[in-house]
């Protein structure tokens, strides 16, 4: 004979309250005392009552869920070649998103903040103009209960769409296209700062930078920062190489710069990949990293650590970042916060050997 579940009476008559009582705590409404509602989830954990979802959000009305939307950019004829070929591009789009150690930790954090609170992100790619379609009409429909928006595309509307709507959303990062929506971002041009003082300490003279995609604001910002830096430390020129933040980019933009400045003894990538791929590159030609050329990049993503040697890279606080994500959408949600905001998180240099 099976096992009886228990029931939301069976957690009344434990916590020795109402059963409208316990309904309310469950429900997250505000007005019951903060001793009665330990008292309930004492009594939940001690019954083993599981709430039902189903039931819960037709008295919050609300999915309890959150679209963890990344958009971007992938073949633009792919929505003239059919269903293959957009297929294809989407398919295309999310290997890279998933070989990307940043994304990862973005979902880290996300879902960290998200599991107390037994709520689940819902992973939506904003690749194409049909995409993000479907996702404001997912939005509106109340499907999820806000979106949390990763761009990875300068010219991106998602954000200005969502804003349009008055959905609740959060950005990581400041959009290229301005738009009335909260966001965390990181101080780029102060982390590219403590780059290139890093390189000037360990005595490099004739440094060159892998910038990120100068279409991007943290690209713009990176390089700006260490442009300053640089000027500021009497060096008016700093060679230069687009990126686009991968590994690949990386190395050929690490071949653009060896073949103008063969002499070169310092190199800042605007992302540890690129830093990576940098290193790959002057390993092949003979560099020795750092006693020929130190290289610092950026994120302290597990690229820094898989890297050979291991990067010297400026932290960003990814998982950090995506939790405050996670609360400001929340505030937003539930009515706390009206009006959009920003919070900037401070970088750090952590040393290793490449620099």
């Amino acid at each position: 004979m099976s096992r009886r579940l228990p029931t939301l009476e069976d957690v009344a008559r434990e916590a020795g309250v109402s059963r409208a009582t316990v309904s309310r705590v469950i429900n997250g409404i505000r007005n019951v005392d903060p001793v009665i509602q330990e008292t309930v989830r004492q009594a939940i954990e001690r019954t083993g009552y599981t709430p039902n979802s189903a039931a819960r959000s037709l008295v919050t009305r609300r999915a309890e869920t959150v679209a963890l939307v990344v958009a971007g950019t992938g073949d633009e004829t792919a929505d003239t070649q059919g269903a293959q070929g957009a297929q294809d591009t989407q398919d295309s789009f999310a290997a890279r998103v998933f070989a990307d150690p940043f994304f990862g930790r973005v979902v880290s954090g996300v879902v960290g903040a998200l599991r107390p609170r037994s709520m689940h992100p819902v992973l939506m790619f904003a690749d194409s103009e049909a995409a993000c379609e479907q996702i404001v009409a997912y939005l509106r429909q109340g499907s999820a209960d806000g979106a949390l928006v990763v761009s990875t595309h300068a010219e991106d509307k998602l954000p200005e769409r969502l804003a349009a709507a008055g959905l609740p959303a959060v950005l990581f990062a400041r959009p290229a296209l301005a738009a009335p929506l909260s966001y965390v971002d990181l101080a780029h041009q102060d982390g590219a700062r403590l780059a290139a003082e890093h390189l000037l300490a360990r005595g490099c003279r004739r440094v060159a930078t892998v910038s990120g995609p100068l279409d991007v604001p943290a690209g713009q910002e990176r390089l700006a920062g260490f442009r300053d830096a640089m000027a500021r430390h009497g060096h008016p020129y700093v060679p230069v190489a687009e990126g686009g933040f991968t590994q690949q980019s990386g190395a050929e933009a690490m071949v653009r710069l060896l073949a103008e400045h063969p002499v070169l003894d310092g190199v800042f990538a605007a992302n540890d990949l690129m830093a990576q791929g940098a290193c790959q590159v002057l390993r092949e030609s003979g560099r020795r990293v750092p006693d020929d050329v130190a290289v610092v990049g950026f994120d302290d993503s597990s690229a820094a650590r898989a890297c050979r040697p291991p990067l010297t890279t400026v932290r960003q606080p990814v998982e950090e970042m995506a939790a405050t994500m996670v609360r400001l959408l929340r505030e937003h949600i539930e009515g706390e916060r009206t009006g959009p905001t920003s919070v900037i998180f401070e970088p750090e240099l952590v040393v290793r050997e490449s620099a």
